[in-house]
C-alpha cells in the first residue's frame, strides 16, 4: 500500500525523535529532513514540501511546549498539525438534506468512477438510506453491466440501456424513475472522458442543466500524483457544488501527490478509495488521516466500524455478553471471526489502533491474516455439536477434523489452544473492569 510506505517513513521519523536523548537543532533538523524525504518520495511537490517543513521548523525551535507536555510530544503535535492543515484542515462531509438528493459523478476515463459510483451507493446505504443508481454512460461499452454487477448484490437498482446514445436523455429519464420509487439518493454515473478537461465540464454543464444535481463529485485516480492538480482546479472553477473522490490510494507511490496536489487547489476532498472491496471507500478525514499516517490511531474509525457491524447484526450484544462473561463457544468464535473479516484488511484495523499501526511486522500482520483463514476451514470442519461443546473434541475428532480441513493436527490443536486461552483471559479479567467496558459500549445488562 502506497501511503502505507509513507506513513512507515514519517512514523520512522517520528521514533527517531522519541528515541533521541536530547531534543536540540541538530536532532530538529535531522528529523525534518526524514519528513522532507518521506514526503518527496510520495511523489508530493517539492516547493509544497519545503514550505511545509520550513514551518514545521520554525514552530519546533521557536515554540515552547505547553504545560504538561514534553518537547518530544510538542514537535510530535505540530508535525501532525501542520501535515493536517497540508491536507484540508477539516472534514466536509457528504450532506443529503432533500428527498431525493441528486449527485452527479464525472471523471477522466479510467479514474474508478464506475467503482467509485458503486462504493459511494454503498456508504450511504450502510448509513441507512435507499440508493438509485442512473448509469448515463453512454461511451464506454459494458458501464451499465458493470454498475449492476457491482451493486445488484446489495438490492441496489440500476436504471440503464446500452442502446441508448443520448447521455443527457438517460439521465433525465434515469432520476425521474428513482423519484417517482422514492428513494432517498440519486447517483447519476456520467461517461468518462479522455484526459481533457474541457470536454469533462461541458458533458457535467449539460447534464447538471438537465437534472440539477445538489452536488456534482469528480473523481480522480490517486496514481496520477501532482497531475490531480489541474484536474481539481479546472473543476473547483466550474462548479460552486462540487467534492471530490480520490481513488487507488491503496496502490500507487503518487498517492500522497495526488491528494496533497487536490488540497492545494482548496476543492473539498470527500471520499478516498483505500481498497478494491465494495466497503473501502472512506469518508475523509485530515485529522483522522494524519493521525493513523503518523501511527497515533483512529479509535473514532475503529468504533464506527464496530457500530457498523452491530447494525448489520454481526457484532451482537448478546455475543459481546458472551465474551466479556467468557461463556463463548467456538461457534460464537466463528461468528467473531466472520465480523472481523467483514470490518476490512487487519493491517487496516491494526492502523486504526494507536502505536500498533507500524510496530507490527508485514510478515507477522501477514501470519496473523493466514492463521484466521486457517482457523476458520478448520472449524468449518467441525460438527455443531464440537462448535458448540469444544471440550468433546478428543484426539481422534482431531485427527479427522485436520483431514477435513486439509491441515495437520498440530494446528487443530492450536486453534483449541488459543480458544481455550482466550476464555480463560476473559474469565480472569477485572469484574470492575469489564463493568467498565460494559457501560461505554451500552451493554447495559450485563449483570457484572
Amino acid at each position: 500500500m502506497a501511503l502505507e510506505k509513507l506513513g512507515k517513513a514519517l512514523n520512522s521519523a517520528l521514533k527517531k525523535l522519541a528515541r533521541s536523548r536530547t531534543v536540540d537543532e541538530a536532532t530538529i533538523k535531522e528529523v525534518v529532513r526524514d519528513i522532507q524525504r518521506a514526503l518527496i518520495q510520495a511523489d508530493v511537490n517539492v516547493r509544497m514540501v519545503l514550505q511545509l517543513t520550513k514551518t514545521i521548523e520554525k514552530r519546533a525551535l521557536e515554540e515552547e511546549p505547553p504545560a504538561g507536555a514534553s518537547k518530544k510530544e510538542h514537535i510530535i503535535q505540530i508535525v501532525y498539525e501542520e501535515l493536517t492543515k497540508f491536507l484540508g484542515k477539516e472534514a466536509k462531509p457528504l450532506e443529503i438534506k432533500e428527498k431525493p438528493t441528486i449527485l452527479l459523478t464525472v471523471g477522466i476515463q479510467g479514474s474508478g468512477k464506475t467503482t467509485s459510483v458503486a462504493k459511494l451507493a454503498r456508504h450511504l446505504q450502510k448509513r441507512g438510506y435507499k440508493v438509485g443508481l442512473v448509469c448515463s454512460d453512454t461511451w464506454r461499452p459494458g458501464a451499465y453491466f458493470q454498475l449492476k454487477q457491482l451493486v445488484e448484490p446489495l438490492g441496489i437498482e440500476v436504471f440503464g440501456d446500452p442502446e441508448e446514445k443520448d447521455a443527457v436523455k438517460l439521465a433525465r429519464e434515469g432520476v425521474e424513475y428513482f423519484k417517482e420509487k422514492g428513494v432517498d439518493v440519486i447517483i447519476v454515473d456520467s461517461a468518462g472522458r479522455h484526459k481533457e478537461e474541457s470536454g469533462l465540464i461541458e458533458e457535467m454543464r449539460q447534464i447538471s442543466e438537465a437534472i440539477k444535481p445538489h452536488e456534482v463529485i469528480l473523481v480522480i485516480d490517486g496514481t496520477i500524483g501532482q497531475q490531480a492538480y489541474n484536474q481539481a482546479l479546472a473543476f473547483k472553477e466550474a462548479t460552486p457544488i462540487g467534492s471530490i473522490i480520490v481513488t487507488k490510494l491503496d496502490g500507487s507511490a503518487k498517492g500522497g501527490g495526488a491528494l496533497s496536489a487536490v488540497a492545494a487547489t482548496g476543492a473539498p476532498i470527500k471520499f478516498i478509495g483505500v481498497g478494491e472491496r465494495i466497503d473501502d471507500l472512506e469518508a475523509f478525514d485530515p485529522k483522522r488521516f494524519v493521525s493513523r499516517l503518523l501511527g497515533m490511531g483512529d479509535i473514532e474509525g475503529l468504533l464506527e466500524k464496530l457500530e457498523e457491524l452491530q447494525k448489520q447484526q454481526e457484532f451482537k450484544e448478546e455475543d459481546m455478553e458472551k465474551f466479556l462473561k467468557g461463556k463463548f463457544n467456538l461457534k460464537d468464535m466463528y461468528a467473531q471471526l466472520e465480523a472481523m473479516q467483514n470490518m476490512g484488511p487487519l493491517k487496516q484495523i491494526l492502523q486504526m489502533i494507536p502505536g500498533l499501526g507500524y510496530s507490527l511486522p508485514d510478515d507477522m500482520v501477514k501470519v496473523g491474516e493466514e492463521k484466521l483463514r486457517k482457523y476458520r476451514v478448520i472449524m468449518d470442519s467441525m460438527t455443531d455439536e464440537e462448535l458448540e461443546n469444544p471440550e468433546i473434541i478428543n484426539y481422534s475428532r482431531i485427527k479427522r477434523i485436520a483431514r477435513g480441513s486439509g491441515t495437520s493436527t498440530a494446528e487443530v490443536r492450536e486453534l483449541l489452544n488459543q480458544y481455550n486461552q482466550m476464555k480463560k483471559m476473559f474469565k480472569s479479567m477485572d469484574k470492575r473492569k469489564l463493568a467498565k467496558m460494559a457501560k461505554k459500549f451500552n451493554f447495559g445488562g450485563l449483570g457484572i
